[in-house]
Order: structure tokens, then sequence, then C-alpha cells
């Protein structure tokens, strides 16, 4: 299933970027890490030769501060990459294409990366759902987050393999993973807020009820009425007092999500579980926010670098030889998610043989199991199998915030399986 908080950051991004699109005429120009010259839209690579693979993210524009260093986790899987002879004896060229955050931008740059003989496309991009069509029309493979839209689970797209969620679950059915974890910390009552603007945090906040009432919290308060990026939370906060609301869920961006915490607080609401859908970043560490963040919690898809294993250890050692990020700032999302595009971008050229193309990419690909993003995931994806599905169950590791950063909750993943029958409905 596609779980809330994997794609409801960026894709709030994609509601802010939508709604100026009409006054933007703007495009966007590549940004490359490597400039090969340019060829034929090719498609496949002969025994040995080096193969061109795309990167699709936003450098700059309003996504720019999330996904900025996206670069860092392509380039670094690349790296490791070519430093073992390449995938299957290609070396692997990298190009990365800025689409600036901006809808005409990110067309223009999927179809110059198809245009410049890219054998494949790494997406990383809260906007690539306004683009999706082109490399399916054109043949090509995607790999990459799922976090933007449904596309990676609708049918006529199996050329799109999302490398964090496997597909998409058209339908976003809630999940029982967040109730049951507001449960365990004393939940009793949930409260959700959502914009009004974006139907996935409306969505996400209907989704939020369901769960908590699936692991038998009540409804306090459901508001989907909240404007986009308010940071107004005064009346939202007394509401949640009234109610008894003490489990709660913002489902929108960072600074909303603060402001709501410190609304709560100042109403004397008595939360005993915050969970913040996105923001498990070093870099709001040193915040004026983060006094306001203690005791929070923070959900995130892929497993922390804090609870080590062969997979956090070689995106660690990848990441500070090739990109001179050091351990102790660990991934963010967008690292890890074009890390692991880029990954499976390679397992796919191994798999379609001597002479990789990108149709035989797709085709191995569409044929492969056993994909756990190198441990860094908690489920096995079967991508034979698991188009217009995701995964079910969909689990999260959870971090709190304390002083001096956030710490594990578990050394285990919380998972929850989805609920039928209600998907794309008002919780009651």
């Amino acid at each position: 299933m596609k779980s809330p908080r994997i794609m409801l950051g960026t894709s709030l991004v994609a509601v802010a970027i939508l709604g100026a699109a009409c006054s933007s005429g703007s495009s966007s120009t590549s940004s490359t890490t490597t400039a090969p010259p340019s060829t034929t839209a090719g498609s496949g690579a002969a025994a040995g030769a080096p193969i061109k693979i795309a990167l699709i993210t936003s450098l700059t524009g309003q996504a720019g501060p999330q996904f900025s260093q996206s670069p860092q986790g392509f380039n670094a899987a690349i790296g490791v990459i070519n430093a073992a002879g390449g995938a299957n004896g290609h070396k692997i060229i990298g190009t990365v294409y800025d689409d600036k955050t901006d809808p005409g931008g990110v067309v223009t740059q999927v179809q110059k990366a198809i245009s410049d003989g890219n054998v494949g496309i790494v997406s990383d991009s809260a906007l690539m759902f306004l683009a999706a069509k082109y490399p399916m029309q054109a043949g090509i493979p995607v790999t990459g987050g799922s976090f933007d839209g449904f596309e990676w689970g609708t049918p006529g797209y199996e050329n799109m393999f999302a490398s964090d969620t496997g597909s998409v679950n058209p339908t976003n059915p809630p999940s029982t993973g967040l109730g049951t974890f507001m449960k365990s910390h004393g939940g009793t009552v949930a409260g959700a807020w959502g914009y009004s603007i974006s139907p996935s945090s409306l969505q996400a906040a209907n989704n939020a009820i369901w769960s908590a009432e699936a692991a038998g919290l009540k409804k306090g308060v459901l508001d989907t009425a909240v404007p986009f990026g308010s940071v107004d939370f005064t009346s939202a906060a007394l509401a949640a007092k009234t109610a008894g609301v003490n489990a709660v869920e913002g489902t929108m961006d960072v600074n909303s999500g603060v402001a709501l915490t410190v609304a709560l607080k100042q109403a004397g609401v008595n939360v005993k579980v915050n969970v913040f859908p996105a923001g498990y970043d070093p870099s709001i560490i040193k915040t004026p926010s983060w006094s306001s963040l203690q005791g929070a919690y923070f959900g995130t898809q892929f497993r922390p670098v804090t609870l080590p294993n062969d997979g956090t250890k070689a995106i660690s050692a990848a990441l500070l030889k090739y990109a001179n990020r050091p351990v102790s700032q660990f991934p963010t999302f967008a690292i890890y998610e074009s890390y692991l595009g880029m990954e499976l971008m390679a397992k796919g050229i191994e798999l379609a043989g001597d002479t990789p193309t990108s149709a035989g990419i797709i085709k191995n690909l569409r044929q492969y199991s056993g994909w756990t993003g190198y441990g860094l995931l908690n489920y096995n994806i079967d991508y034979a199998t698991t188009f217009g599905k995701g995964p079910n169950p969909s689990c999260s590791w959870y971090l709190k915030a304390e002083t001096n950063g956030f710490v594990n909750v578990s050394d285990k993943a919380f998972c929850g399986t989805a609920i039928s029958g209600k998907s794309g409905q008002t919780a009651p």
C-alpha cells in the first residue's frame, strides 16, 4: 500500500508549484555531473560499453532545499558500482537534470534526458508525474521514489519501478501502522490535520483517523480545511484541547507541523504522541525549532544509520567516499531515494545481459523478486506481483527528537497492513 508518510512532504510541494504554474513560463536547463556528448535517443549499449543514466530532481526552485542533495546519493551509488567494474561490466555515466521545481521544467528535462540517449531514468522529483508519459512512450525504464503520484501503479506504466515501495496502490488505503504506534505510546484520542488544497494531505489526514480508530483510539479532531502552508493553529489547538486529543499527526509540511506543535503546547494540550510524517533530516537539529520538537516522533521508511546493518554501512561509506558526507550527517530522504533508485537501475542492467537495452531492463526488472534496497527497506519487493499494490504490510522506523538529536524508538520497524473498504473515504 502507499503509505501517506512516504508521499506527503514532496507531493505537498507539487501542489504549491502547480498552483503557481499558470504564471510560470520558465523552462529549466540541465545541471550535469558528467557531460558526455549527446547521441540519438538510444536504448541500449554494446558489450562493455558505458551506459548513460539520468537523474531527474529539483536542485533549485521551491523543492530545492529538500532535493538539492539528491545527486549525492546518485553519484555515491555510481561511484561504488563503477569501482566494482561497472554494472555487468558497463561503467555508468550519470547526468543530473534539474527540473527547477517547475511543471514545464520537468517535462523539458525528461524529454532532454531521453533525447540525450540515457538508457534509464532515476526519478527523485515531486513533479515526475507531469512527465512520466514520455519515458513510458519511449520505453525507457524509470526507477526511484514513488512519492510524487500514482503513475507508479497505474496500468500502462509498467516501465516504472519504485525502489522505495515497489509500486503504488492508486486507491491509497489506510494502514494500521500509525494507529498501532499511537496506541503503544499512550494515545487514546486522535487528532489529524491536512491541507484543503492538497488531495494527498487531505487523504492522509483521513487515513490517520481510520488507522487510529482501527487501533481502538477515538476520533477527537479531523481538520482538512487548513490553508496550504499555514502556521496559525491557535483555533485548532483549542479544538484539540476541548476534544481531549492526546495523539497527533499533522499530515502537512514541517513548518506547519512545528507551528501546530507549538500551538498545542501553548494551549496546554497534553500530547502523549506527536507524529511527524516528514522532517527526519540532520539539518533540522540545528534550527531554532528543535527545542519545540522535543519528544515528537519522526517516521522514516528507510533504515536509520543508527541501526547499522550492511545496507546502512554501505550507503554511509559510499557517501563519505564519493560525496564527502560525514557519517554524522545521516542520509536525507532525497539521498536515500536517489541512491536506491540508481542501485535498482544497476540491478536491471545486470539482469539484462551483456548488451543491455532499455527494453531488456524493463523486461528483467519486471520479473525480479528479492529487492530490499540492500537492507535499507524492511520488506521484500517482488516486481512481478506488486504492480498496482505497493507493500503490504508497510513499515516505518520511528525516531524521537531529543536534545542532541534523533533517538531510535526501537530497533525494529513498526508495520501495518492495509485497512480494506476505507480507500478515499472521509473518516467519520
